[in-house]
C-alpha cells in the first residue's frame, strides 16, 4: 500500500506591504524557501478594498525565477520588456520566465467590486537562470477540469491527472498545479512522487488533510507536507477549496534578493549592476 503523506507544518500568511504599496499575506517566502524548494515564494493578494491593491506593482526587474500568477476574481493589466501587454482575468494563469532579465509591471483591478488571486515564484535551476525570458498566458476555458469522483473537481493548470495534461508544458521544473474543489463528505487521494515538495493552500472551507493525524485546516492556512507516496484529503460537513502544488527539489545553492534570486552572490550582485546600468535586458 502506498505511503500517505502526513502534514510536516502548517503555515499562514502574515501581513506584507509590496510593490508601491498593495497589502498581501505572505504565505512562505525568504526564510521558509528552504523547505518547499523549488518554489522560492506564495502571495495571496485578494482584498476587498481598493485602497489596498490599486497602487500595484510598477515596473520592476526579475531574473533567475519564474512567477505564475493565478487570478481568482478581477483582474491585472500587465506589460513587459518583451512587449507584451493584456489583461489576466478571473480564471487566467500568467506562467512568466523571467531568465536572463524582463522588467515589468503588474497592476490589480476590481471587476464588480472584487478582486484577487495568487503569485508563485518557482526557482530556476543554475543550467536554466540565464535563458531566454519568456512569457504565458492561460484562459480559463484551456484549463480542463476532471471529476473523479461525485463532487470532486480538480482543475489541471499544469502536471497530469487522470490522464489529463495541464495545458503549461514545456516548463523547466516539473511543477503539479492543481485547483481543487470537494463537497462535503468527500474524499480526494492523489498519487504524488517520492522525494517531491508538495503543499496544499486552502483558498476556501475546511478539511482534513491529514485524515489519520487529525489536522483539519481552513481558509488561508497552508499545510506542508512530509514525504509519502499520496496525499488524502476530506471533507466532512463543509466545502473546500484549495491549491495543491509539487515539484522537484532542485538542491542548489539560492542567493537571493529583493525580485532577483541567482545562485552565487556574484551573480546577484551582477545583476543589479547590470539593471542600474542599463545592460540588464539581454534581447
Amino acid at each position: 500500500m502506498s505511503q500517505t503523506r502526513k502534514v510536516a507544518g502548517i503555515y499562514k500568511g502574515r501581513p506584507t506591504l509590496e510593490g508601491a504599496g498593495v497589502r498581501l499575506k505572505r504565505v512562505f517566502g525568504y526564510h521558509e524557501a528552504p523547505n518547499f524548494d523549488p518554489f522560492l515564494m506564495l502571495d495571496d493578494f485578494r482584498s476587498d478594498n481598493p485602497e489596498d491593491y490599486l497602487a500595484g506593482f510598477p515596473w520592476h526587474p526579475h531574473r533567475g525565477i519564474e512567477t505564475v500568477t493565478y487570478m481568482l476574481e478581477g483582474k491585472v493589466e500587465h506589460g513587459d520588456s518583451l512587449g507584451n501587454s493584456g489583461v489576466i482575468r478571473a480564471g487566467q494563469i500568467q506562467w512568466m520566465t523571467a531568465g536572463s532579465g524582463i522588467v515589468h509591471q503588474e497592476m490589480p483591478k476590481a471587476e464588480k467590486g472584487r478582486m484577487g488571486g495568487l503569485q508563485l515564484w518557482v526557482n530556476l535551476p543554475k543550467s536554466h537562470k540565464m535563458m531566454k525570458p519568456r512569457y504565458r498566458d492561460v484562459l480559463a476555458g484551456d484549463v480542463p477540469l476532471v471529476r473523479p469522483d461525485d463532487g470532486v473537481e480538480v482543475k489541471i493548470i499544469s502536471g497530469r491527472m487522470g490522464g489529463v495534461t495541464g495545458p503549461v508544458r514545456d516548463i523547466i521544473c516539473d511543477i503539479e498545479y492543481l485547483d481543487v474543489s470537494l463537497a462535503p463528505g468527500k474524499r480526494f487521494e492523489h498519487a504524488v512522487g517520492k522525494g517531491r515538495n508538495a503543499f496544499a493552500y486552502i483558498l476556501k472551507g475546511e478539511g482534513a488533510f491529514d485524515p489519520m493525524g487529525g489536522r483539519c485546516l481552513s481558509a488561508e492556512q497552508l499545510a506542508h507536507y512530509e514525504d509519502g507516496e499520496r496525499i488524502v484529503v476530506e471533507t466532512t460537513e463543509a466545502p473546500l477549496r484549495f491549491l495543491f502544488l509539487s515539484g522537484d527539489p532542485l538542491k542548489e545553492a539560492v542567493a537571493w534578493r529583493g525580485p532577483i534570486v541567482m545562485n552565487t552572490w556574484e551573480e546577484l550582485d551582477l545583476a543589479f549592476k547590470e539593471y542600474h546600468d542599463g545592460t540588464f535586458i539581454k534581447g
